[in-house]
């Protein structure tokens, strides 16, 4: 397809197309003798990878790092695109419904709770760092890289081992000392072992430990609601 051709099926400027191209991000397939840009199949699909990237608020430096990395799994990518564009869907779902109540109530509410992006910011982080080509993802593989498979078994055994300790502090509030105490060992862990964690990373881990497989393993190292408590003493260490 032509550079008009690809503008017009995706919605998206010749001029930005143009742009892409001078950055890197999305090179035509070839050029004619005559200078004109031609898309193939291959390039569509990273235009589509690009497109859904950029509704989710990725600066182009960013896709550019993520697409380009030997890394980048296409598969996975997709998973945690759709898993941050129901967040967007659900909080303008929110949005949309605080507005009608306002309009047919007209009472001046000064709830702001459905303006929240933090839980989409918290996810987002974690997803920078576990698609290859962030700087989180390279120092995971500079200290994975010729590990022998026993070794990263041990890791992971350790991970659970500080989830386990969690466990005998299920009775005490997210904010306890002790509880917090804990928090900051899983963060030093995971450091130590995986990637620097930042308050943002830790965040969003946050997030995912209190859900589906994470938290059925984590209540499994150290008792049912182990996960929640986690879940809630990382958000309240990381405010």
């Amino acid at each position: 397809m032509t550079v008009q051709e690809v503008s017009r099926i995706a919605g998206v400027s010749v001029r930005t197309l143009h742009y892409y191209d001078q950055i890197g991000l999305l090179p035509p397939s070839r050029v004619t003798e005559a200078g004109y840009r031609l898309y193939d199949d291959t390039a569509l699909e990273r235009l589509q990878q690009i497109l859904l990237f950029r509704e989710l608020e990725f600066p182009l430096k960013d896709i550019k790092t993520i697409l380009d990395s030997p890394n980048f799994d296409r598969e996975e990518a997709l998973s945690r695109q759709i898993e941050l564009l129901t967040l967007k869907k659900e909080r303008l779902e929110r949005l949309i419904a605080h507005a009608r109540e306002i309009q047919e109530t007209g009472a001046n509410t000064m709830e702001f709770q459905a303006f929240d992006t933090s839980k989409i910011a918290a996810y987002t982080a974690v997803a920078k760092a576990q698609w290859g080509g962030t700087a989180a993802y390279q120092e995971y593989e500079e200290k994975t890289d010729g590990q022998p498979e026993d070794a990263q078994t041990r890791t992971a055994a350790g991970l659970m081992d500080v989830f386990r300790d969690f466990g005998p502090l299920r009775g005490q509030s997210p904010d306890s000392p002790a509880v917090q105490a804990q928090v900051k060992v899983l963060r030093d862990y995971l450091t130590a072992y995986y990637y620097t964690c930042t308050p943002e990373i830790l965040a969003g881990l946050g997030k995912l430990y209190a859900e589906g497989e994470f938290a059925e393993n984590i209540d499994k190292a150290g008792g049912s609601g182990t996960a929640a408590l986690v879940s809630a003493a990382i958000e309240h260490y990381c405010k």
